[in-house]
């Protein structure tokens, strides 16, 4: 008895550790709510932040995590099919926008137009690797619809922004700042609602506009716990999907969630969808890769 009261008393000093894994675009929104989540709990959180796909790469080649929080459903999915993880449950949503040097006059009007313009430089995260790049080529086949034509223009030109970045720009918001002013390698860029806003705290000189209907774009975020993880990795994922961790996110520009579950019937029929769509979007920004070929150009 004596010694299941002091391994107790040691379990309750020494909590277990969680493990996330998450998508850049999260850094500041999941680091805020891991930190609420210890201070309620007194349960430590370990963050790890990089593009979904990396991170999804990286728990295929063996890496361990409690939990994984994708940018899309994607890659979440590819870990459930690869029986790695539990259900994958969208958990917020993130629209995509425009952001651009205050010299282009970027307006939801002229936005395609802009686009097109052989003098604007037009950046998009790499695709494959990052959901971002995808989303960006999903933007180019939807301006095929409105403007034949537009797809292999804009693919053609569009340039691929990734890289390591100095450490005082490694954040959402940063990396755009990046990019955009610091070494000039674009002068407008397709990002998350919430990595803009970020941007603009930083340099409010940004312009951030929304794209119009018919090229507005939505990233679905996929939450999953991973096979093995400890019932505090499942405690965490709760209390992201709970109305505290809603609010924090909420905070940062995220929307609400709607879930996609693993179970037959109706739930069943929604998680084979969203895998269809999703391995589907994958598939075609793979066939688009291209290997980085356009200089940036200084005006």
């Amino acid at each position: 008895m004596t010694q299941i009261k002091q391994t107790l008393a040691a379990t309750l000093a020494n909590p277990t550790e969680v493990t996330l894994y998450a998508a850049g675009s999260l850094r500041g929104a999941l680091s805020e709510v891991a930190d609420a989540f210890t201070q309620e709990f007194g349960i430590p959180v370990r963050t790890e932040f990089a593009s979904s796909g990396s991170l999804k790469d990286r728990l295929l080649a063996g890496e361990k995590a409690d939990v994984f929080a994708s940018a899309d459903l994607g890659n979440a999915i590819t870990l459930n099919q690869n029986n790695l993880s539990g259900e994958v449950k969208t958990f917020t949503r993130n629209p995509l926008y425009a952001i651009a040097i205050p010299e282009v006059s970027l307006t939801t009007e002229n936005l395609l137009d802009t686009f097109l313009n052989p003098d604007i430089k037009l950046g998009i995260a790499q695709p494959v690797s990052d959901p971002l790049g995808d989303y960006g080529i999903q933007i180019f086949r939807q301006a095929e619809d409105v403007r034949p034509g537009s797809f292999a223009l804009l693919d053609a030109k569009a340039i691929r922004l990734s890289g390591t970045l100095p450490q005082q720009r490694n954040s959402p918001g940063g990396s755009i700042v990046y990019y955009l002013q610091d070494i000039n390698r674009a002068d407008i860029y397709l990002v998350y609602y919430t990595s803009a806003l970020s941007a603009q705290e930083i340099s409010p000189s940004l312009q951030i506009v929304e794209l119009p209907n018919s090229l507005k774009v939505q990233a679905d975020y996929g939450l999953t716990v991973l096979k093995g993880a400890t019932p505090e990795g499942s405690q965490l994922a709760n209390y992201i999907l709970s109305s505290t961790g809603q609010q924090i996110l909420a905070k940062y520009g995220f929307s609400s969630p709607k879930s996609v579950r693993e179970s037959q019937g109706v739930g069943g029929t929604l998680l084979a969808v969203s895998v269809a769509f999703a391995l589907h979007r994958k598939l075609m920004a793979a066939k688009q890769q291209k290997v980085p070929a356009i200089a940036a150009k200084k005006h």
